[in-house]
């Protein structure tokens, strides 16, 4: 058999994508499809020396007996896509009739649940990748040239934000910015102001959330970029000194186009982290002002009543669909070039 070979070293990759990629993709697409059982309620008498009262309560009983009879709850086809927490189409149908200006339809469907949280992801993930390409390739190249006795003291300084985890680092940040913390305090006293906060603006919110991702993810950045520099090949680098080639011709025409596929790398894994922001929202306690796609997510799952799977399996979704349309044009670019090579 010829491809006996190339059969069994894919087959345990295979299985693995097909098991931890496919299967709960699909899983949460099938869930997104159906609605959870409706809670009954009951109307309860309670008494006291006062006198009666009748409220109503959720038969938990029965609720139970329900969800168990039908687990995956009432089938809904994409209903819940289309629903107002989600695309919204009954609303912006309804916004585009009743609005007179396109500054006003934008405000009004920016209101609604997905696209607010759709804005802040993409301010998010476009703000922040490129600032940690930009600074990661720079800060790699200050660290390259660096003298060896110092060079490692300084690498492990720089890749420290990369290894706190992103819910500690951002409740570090969190406390500084306090009113009672470091920043917090000295912003204070520096424009006299004992009620200024960080904290009270949307606007200073999603920077320091910002300024936060960008703190976090740029070690990654430095240290593929400095992984790439120590393959870039010495002969031009030499050839170039000797012609009279200053540093920033020689990093321009010969440092830059040899790390280019390095910089792709790095644009796409930052792209997918940076567009499923959870941890710097949650750690800032910012979800008044600032939510994103992965949070609504969360809300679903940890709603006060009932989990609401249907709901955050269509969020998940259109969140890998917009993952995919981020990725596609770097996909592409990607392919071209590969072909073009061959």
């Amino acid at each position: 058999m010829p491809h006996k070979t190339f059969f069994w070293f894919f087959f345990p990759s295979g299985l693995a994508m097909i098991l931890f990629i496919g299967l709960p993709i699909f899983s949460s697409f099938f869930q997104s499809l159906h609605i959870e059982p409706e809670q009954i309620l009951i109307e309860v008498e309670s008494c006291d020396p006062f006198g009666c009262e009748t409220e109503v309560q959720v038969d938990q009983e029965a609720s139970a007996k329900a969800k168990a009879e039908n687990p995956l709850g009432r089938f809904n086809g994409f209903g819940t896509y289309k629903d107002r927490n989600h695309l919204a189409i009954a609303e912006i149908n309804a916004a585009w009739k009743s609005t007179t200006n396109i500054s006003e339809f934008i405000k009004q469907v920016l209101n609604l649940p997905f696209y607010k949280s759709l804005l802040f992801t993409l301010t998010f993930c476009f703000s922040v990748t490129p600032c940690v390409i930009v600074l990661g390739f720079f800060v790699a190249l200050s660290v390259n040239v660096l003298a060896k006795s110092v060079k490692g003291m300084v690498i492990f300084g720089t890749i420290l934000p990369m290894i706190v985890t992103p819910l500690i680092g951002s409740l570090v940040l969190f406390w500084m910015i306090d009113s009672q913390g470091i920043l917090g305090a000295t912003i204070q006293i520096i424009f006299d102001d004992p009620n200024l906060s960080l904290k009270s603006s949307k606007s200073l919110t999603w920077i320091t959330l910002i300024i936060y991702g960008i703190w976090h993810n740029t070690p990654f950045a430095f240290v593929v970029f400095y992984a790439g520099l120590q393959t870039v090949p010495q002969d031009p680098m030499e050839a170039a000194l000797i012609d009279g080639a200053t540093r920033t011709q020689r990093v321009r025409h010969i440092v830059l186009p040899h790390l280019y596929p390095v910089a792709t790398f790095i644009a796409l894994i930052c792209l997918m982290d940076n567009f499923r922001v959870f941890e710097p929202i949650i750690g800032f306690s910012a979800e008044g002002v600032a939510q994103s796609l992965s949070w609504m997510i969360y809300k679903d799952l940890r709603n006060e009543t009932q989990m609401l799977f249907g709901s955050a399996g269509a969020t998940s979704m259109l969140t890998i669909l917009g993952v995919g349309i981020l990725l596609t044009p770097v996909l592409i670019r990607t392919w071209k070039e590969f072909r073009t090579e061959r």
